[in-house]
């Protein structure tokens, strides 16, 4: 409740006119049936026409103000409910833009998907359903049950004595139920991530043969999920015919003392007919209690969930003070005694790592597979932060950086490109907002993709599909790097970005980034030989420790590390000539 009530305070003119509907609909429920007792006890009674005439004109008057009322009632739900959604959609958005790999971990891709939609969509139904009966059942309970009360005392006695045992089992269901929302919402979470799995990984799948399985691991999470979701409904489909039981029982009973009163002349007809109608919104306004403890406990986990997502420490954040962007005749980077260990690790993945890279200068990563040659330039950008030792940017330490300004002088081609559904033209611009189409075009010329662009039947205007399927993988990896050369950064980083690159193409992009990165540092994470034997320095990791620093030339005399990975990629007479 505290979440919910966090986001109705920025409402709140609309709670006022929630207020004053539920007045409104209150008044004609609970008017209509004392005019219509006195019409029946005076009017009929006495054959007055006139008093008829005025009660039927009241009875105009209170049914419009109620349908005012309700419309009014409706409309502000919808509006609070839906826009409190939207709030917390939001939110959940914004939390997890800044959340680093260590809380995507602990949450889970597919378990934050289902925050933000389907608990988001829970609150929104139990706020929609709160607003209309938060305030109304209590007014329309303890008014009805004041007018039974003036009505007659003995009939009374009969409803106060049963709304004890519907409100205990109100309380039981709402116990009963909480924990399987619980198990329910976290069995949706495997059934999306299943799903999720399943298509990504199709081709996999089908490669492998592996239908069947996938097929069977889904049905029993679906059957689990189904499951929880049985026996909730189970026990609401029973909860309220038991409920409507208990009251109906209380009318019955009511309607014999009564019969026996008219017969004593101690209650009048128009009376019964009003406690009749005082009796329905009594029990009306008790069902709607329960639905809203029914519903309570699922809304109970998903705001629960959602507030785990609000609520986290982020690991990765901009100190309380930045430092403005300084202001130096030629940019540099530095690790300075790097040592970096996962949060959730062990053992250090980095020890002890030291370079300096200048403007102008490209800087090569090479080793074997776990060397740590990806998680080194990860740390540059503040993906993660160094466990020990200092990595400085232009002098200055990279945590003492705003991270958009950080990362603004930075330009990131991940290992795996990732491109975004929308024309060619909008992946490229993703990384300069205000790119022009001359600069767009330059770009793509430069990262050797403007061919095969301009080979599509709309050109720059093709439009990606969802997962980048309408191009092949080095396609992907040559409009990654017109992304960040469009961008034109201080650093550049590539995360063996010219693996899906045939040597001719890899040959040429190379050969343009050398002229274009210029006034740029260049750091190149590969696998290849080929790719790195031109860099100014390479780096040789191993089991996470600087094992060889210099040039190819160098490095075939110095490290073997470096010689054996050169060995079984180039030829003897390469080795030799080098």
């Amino acid at each position: 409740m505290k979440l919910i009530l966090k986001y109705l305070k920025k409402y709140k003119k609309l709670l006022v006119l929630n207020v004053i509907s539920v007045f409104g609909f209150a008044l004609v429920e609970l008017g209509i049936p004392t005019i219509i007792a006195n019409m029946i006890d005076i009017g009929v009674k006495n054959q007055d026409r006139n008093y008829l005439y005025s009660m039927w004109g009241a009875i105009l008057v209170i049914s419009i103000v109620g349908v005012a009322g309700t419309i009014l009632l409706g409309y502000c739900c919808a509006k609070i409910s839906t826009s409190i959604t939207r709030d917390i959609r939001n939110d959940i958005f914004t939390k997890v833009q800044d959340f680093s790999p260590s809380e995507f971990n602990k949450f889970g891709i597919s378990s934050l998907i289902t925050r933000t939609n389907n608990d988001a969509f829970q609150i929104q139904m139990f706020i929609n359903v709160i607003l209309r009966t938060a305030l109304m059942t209590p007014v329309m309970l303890v008014v009805s049950f004041i007018m039974t009360l003036r009505t007659s005392l003995d009939l009374s006695l009969v409803i106060a004595a049963t709304l004890p045992i519907v409100i205990l089992g109100v309380i039981l269901v709402a116990k009963i139920s909480e924990p399987m929302s619980q198990k329910q919402q976290a069995s949706l979470d495997h059934l999306n991530r299943i799903s999720r799995e399943n298509l990504t990984g199709i081709k996999v799948i089908r490669a492998f043969n592996n239908d069947h399985y996938e097929q069977a691991r889904f049905n029993e999470t679906n059957v689990e999920f189904t499951g929880y979701t049985k026996k909730i409904f189970k026990l609401m489909s029973v909860t309220q015919p038991i409920f409507f039981l208990l009251m109906n029982l209380a009318a019955v009973f009511i309607f014999y003392l009564a019969s026996q009163m008219i017969d004593a002349g101690t209650l009048q007809v128009g009376r019964l007919v009003a406690f009749q109608d005082y009796l329905f919104h009594a029990m009306f306004s008790m069902m709607l209690f329960c639905s809203v403890f029914v519903m309570y406990p699922r809304a109970a986990v998903s705001a629960k969930r959602i507030q785990e997502i609000l609520s986290t420490q982020v690991l990765i954040k901009d100190k309380e003070s930045t430092m403005d962007v300084p202001s130096v005749a030629e940019h540099s980077l530095e690790f300075d005694h790097v040592t970096f260990v996962y949060p959730d690790g062990e053992e250090p993945v980095l020890k002890d790592v030291s370079f300096k890279a200048c403007q102008g200068e490209t800087i090569a990563f090479i080793g074997s597979t776990g060397s740590g040659k990806s998680t080194l330039i990860n740390l540059i950008p503040r993906f993660y932060d160094v466990s020990g030792g200092m990595i400085k940017i232009d002098g200055q330490n990279v945590q003492d950086y705003s991270m958009e300004t950080l990362r603004e002088k930075i330009g990131f081609i991940p290992q795996k490109a990732m491109l975004f559904t929308g024309t060619i033209a909008e992946n490229i611009r993703y990384g300069k907002e205000d790119a022009t189409m001359e600069e767009i075009v330059h770009a793509a010329k430069i990262a050797q993709g403007y061919d095969f662009i301009m080979e599509k039947p709309n050109g720059f205007d093709e439009v990606i599909t969802e997962s980048a399927t309408n191009v092949s993988g080095g396609q992907r990896q040559r409009l990654s790097i017109a992304r960040a050369l469009v961008k034109k950064p201080e650093i550049y980083i590539f995360d063996d970005s010219f693996s899906a690159l045939d040597f001719k193409t890899d040959a040429m992009l190379r050969k343009a980034l050398k002229e274009e990165t210029k006034q740029s540092i260049m750091l190149v994470v590969a696998q290849r030989i080929s790719t790195i034997m031109e860099a100014d320095k390479i780096i040789v990791l191993h089991e996470g420790k600087v094992v060889g620093e210099g040039t190819h030339k160098e490095l075939l005399k110095n490290c073997s590390i470096y010689y054996e990975i050169a060995a079984s990629q180039l030829s003897e007479e390469e080795l030799a000539y080098e």
